[in-house]
């Protein structure tokens, strides 16, 4: 008998239960559907890693993937019809938008008599899974880590051994490759299972030991940026915690909390998708804001004259990501000091980021406006000086990115309105006083809080 695996965020041949089930059945047709729902929103660089991504599974797969373009519902139950497969395999989905294609694909599979069978999850734990001692969500991180650690995992998923592969010679047309984009100048990582397991190698090998303390470090490779092989599944979780077990360093407790955390937002917005685009916490929803605009174009676009700020949405149009500690620093400017929303922030990165998550970016935003999950208080606001001066000290984060401030020595980078010359490679004065906007930024907070 013949069985789809329908690949969807599992873009890997390794530690993957959905593959072993597919393969219980017999011959196995791998599937990808390009969604315009998904499709059409995603920039440039996110669609671009996934197609080499794709490529890269393709030829692990002896160029046996059949790729078609349209409505899954329509798409899936057609390729299975056209094979005579009864059952169709998937590693269950736990976004919104992905919990409710699937459900539309099970009821088309349903009226033609086959089965979609939902395997496993892209997360450790699955979202939903964990509940307190009420029975409730967890709203907050740390009884959440908690329960996490407790309930455990399961072992790294077996080998599947030998799986016949049916492709595009078996009476389906598979070749409705898009076009990758043109991105220009900006780089992305290689794609692919193997990248994603030498990266991570390379990052035990030379770096967990060092990651408590590195990882808010913009100027050193102290983190695995592994995220975009998260994202799109070229490695489980689940692997990266079994590597895990038996290291006592601190920075492997850290790493591990890291993906916890990744677990925790997925879980968060499981239970309230509307907090993807909604405030999770409504007690700010009353704060004024301003409408994008040309400042919100000078933060887009890394012209704001803060050098930290500006470094760090370089490198996303540059590279496709950010560090994570950078994220915060210009989320907060964003919010903080431009008194833009933080939606369209959100968005802005969700556009940009080849690793751009959902449930992580989405939470991330809402963490620093103040209405998320274990937020930081609003009164928090990142001084985009001091923290460059703390995390770049030496400024080689910000002339990397920079190269108008390239001239500049040491943290002198991050204060170029203090030096004589420091304008003097055309980098944009700053669009805003910084303690001023802060001032009225918490104005307006006391306001709402009353």
């Amino acid at each position: 008998m013949t069985s789809v695996l329908w690949f969807r965020r599992d873009l890997r041949l390794s530690d993957h239960p959905a593959l072993l089930t597919a393969a219980a059945d017999g011959d196995v047709l791998p599937l990808f559907v390009i969604d315009p729902a998904l499709w059409g929103p995603s920039g440039d660089v996110r669609r671009t890693y996934l197609l080499r991504s794709l490529r890269s599974l393709d030829a692990a797969l002896g160029g046996a993937l059949v790729v078609e373009r349209g409505d899954p519902a329509v798409v899936v139950d057609r390729v299975a019809a056209r094979v005579g497969a009864s059952r169709v395999h998937v590693t269950a989905d736990a976004g919104p938008l992905g919990r409710r294609r699937d459900d539309a694909v099970e009821r088309a599979l349903a009226a033609g008599g086959r089965e979609l069978v939902r395997t496993g999850t892209p997360y450790a734990i699955g979202p939903g899974t964990l509940r307190t001692g009420s029975g409730s969500p967890f709203q907050v991180f740390t009884p959440f880590s908690r329960a996490w650690r407790a309930h455990g995992w399961p072992a790294p998923a077996d080998s599947p051994g030998a799986v016949r592969w049916v492709g595009d010679g078996e009476g389906v047309d598979g070749g409705h490759w898009p076009d990758e984009p043109d991105l220009g100048a900006l780089t992305l990582p290689e794609a692919g299972e193997d990248a994603a397991h030498e990266r991570w190698h390379h990052f035990l090998d030379h770096a967990l030991a060092d990651y408590d303390g590195d990882r808010d470090r913009p100027d050193r490779d102290g983190t695995s940026q592994l995220s975009h092989a998260l994202k799109w599944g070229e490695l489980h979780p689940r692997t990266l915690l079994a590597a895990l077990r038996g290291q006592s360093s601190k920075g492997a407790e850290t790493y591990a909390t890291e993906l916890c955390w990744r677990d925790f937002y997925a879980d968060v917005l499981w239970h309230r998708p509307d907090s993807a685009r909604e405030y999770y916490k409504p007690q700010l929803a009353g704060l004024r804001y301003a409408e994008p605009g040309e400042q919100f174009r000078a933060w887009a676009e890394g012209r704001t004259g803060f050098p930290i700020v500006d470094a760090g949405m370089r490198q996303m149009r540059a590279v496709g990501w950010v560090h994570n500690r950078v994220r915060m620093i210009t989320a907060s400017f964003l919010v903080k000091d431009l008194h833009v929303e933080w939606q369209h922030g959100g968005r802005e990165f969700m556009h940009w980021l080849r690793d751009a998550d959902l449930a992580s970016n989405m939470h991330g935003w809402q963490w620093v406006a103040g209405s998320g999950t274990d937020a930081s208080p609003f009164f928090r606001v990142f001084n985009p000086v001091t923290q460059g001066q703390r995390f770049d000290p030496d400024g080689d984060y910000v002339r990397r990115f920079v190269p108008e401030l390239r001239h500049l020595p040491g943290k002198s980078v991050h204060t170029p309105w203090e030096a004589a010359d420091g304008y003097a490679h055309g980098y944009p004065e700053r669009i805003v006083d910084h303690a001023h906007e802060r001032e009225v930024a918490l104005a307006e907070y006391a306001r709402v809080r009353g």
